[in-house]
């Protein structure tokens, strides 16, 4: 079981940050695109406000969003508004999902997500960090990949690696991000895909093998491949 404690202070930080540099731009700035294809930096601020606000659902026993077609039409009327309104709504809905974590309650229950998708409650707060600190690289705003913390790169990349295990649809891979003596850190190993298909090695920082699995950033061109080509993941 994840430790919801340490995760839910890791959200408070992030949030943080990303409030620090949202508040840096302007309302021309917030209508400018981000790194998501088809998004605005307010759609993608107006996301983690509804996503704050979907997981009050999920601990609360609702279903976490109404519909797909309600969750993308709320942040699509969301997304024009102007940076005050944008901020004040991040920060407040993320306070709303603090308060609901912190009543005394069973982590180790099972609670849904979208799609069906179930998970422990404990899980919960490291999702939402998920969204925070991803999307604050989305905003495109100078926050990239590598400024990522090293123990939630490597935390998402295991997380990722799993969510494409068993994939007939990608080959057997073996993810390597060599040792860095800058930091001290040593040679990291992680593998993922499915069964079947010919093996393939991936090399690179572990932010880029990051981007790879995200679909984001240089989405793999900077990493070494060898035994085939860069498979193409499913979208996320």
């Amino acid at each position: 079981m994840s430790d919801h404690v340490h995760d839910l202070r890791s959200v408070r930080e992030a949030t943080e940050r990303l409030l620090t540099a949202a508040a840096k731009l302007d309302n021309a700035a917030l209508a400018g695109g981000s790194h998501l294809p088809g998004w605005t930096r307010g759609h993608v601020l107006a996301h983690l406000a509804r996503n704050a606000d979907a997981l009050v659902n999920v601990f609360e026993g609702r279903p976490m969003y109404e519909s797909a077609a309600a969750r993308d039409a709320d942040i699509e009327r969301d997304a024009g508004r102007p940076l005050e309104e944008q901020l004040a709504d991040v920060r407040d809905s993320a306070a709303r999902f603090m308060a609901t974590t912190e009543p005394p309650q069973d982590w180790s229950r099972t609670v849904e997500l979208r799609n069906g998708i179930t998970d422990l409650a404990s899980n919960v707060p490291f999702r939402r960090l998920v969204e925070v600190e991803l999307h604050h690289v989305d905003l495109n705003v100078g926050y990239e990949l590598a400024d990522l913390p090293g123990e939630f790169t490597e935390r998402e990349i295991v997380f990722l690696a799993d969510r494409w295990s068993g994939r007939p649809e990608v080959p057997p891979v073996t993810l390597t991000a060599p040792a860095d003596d800058t930091d001290g850190t040593d040679e990291r190993t992680w593998h993922t895909g499915g069964p079947e298909g010919a093996p393939v090695a991936v090399t690179g920082p572990a932010d880029e093998l990051l981007g790879w699995l995200a679909g984001r950033g240089a989405k793999g061109a900077r990493l070494s491949v060898e035994g085939g080509p860069l498979p193409a993941l499913p979208a996320l």
